[in-house]
């Protein structure tokens, strides 16, 4: 099972970034949730503030912001603490 430290947190390239503002946009407010991924999931933070933590706790995470290129794998079992409402351009592969 995939764990937190197999998640990608960078700055995209130029083109990159042009083709993640093709993608869908996701919001949320300030919240905590679990989350599942049953697919690999690639995003660009817009706005707001999240660090997501392995579930169950093995006392990892991983923080990303504005600017941030984000890849989690696929079969991640995580909690996102969104504390500073987010918007994300997202693509599941």
């Amino acid at each position: 099972m995939p764990t937190i430290k197999e998640v990608i947190v960078r700055k995209p390239s130029e083109k990159e970034d042009q083709t993640c503002r093709t993608w869908p946009v996701w919001t949320c407010g300030t919240s905590e949730f679990e989350w599942e991924y049953t697919q690999t999931e690639k995003c660009l933070i817009l706005e707001g503030c999240v660090t997501v933590c392995d579930n169950p706790d093995s006392g990892q995470s991983v923080s990303f912001g504005p600017g941030d290129y984000v890849q989690f794998p696929n079969g991640l079992k995580c909690v996102w603490k969104v504390t500073q409402p987010v918007k994300k351009h997202y693509d599941f592969e």
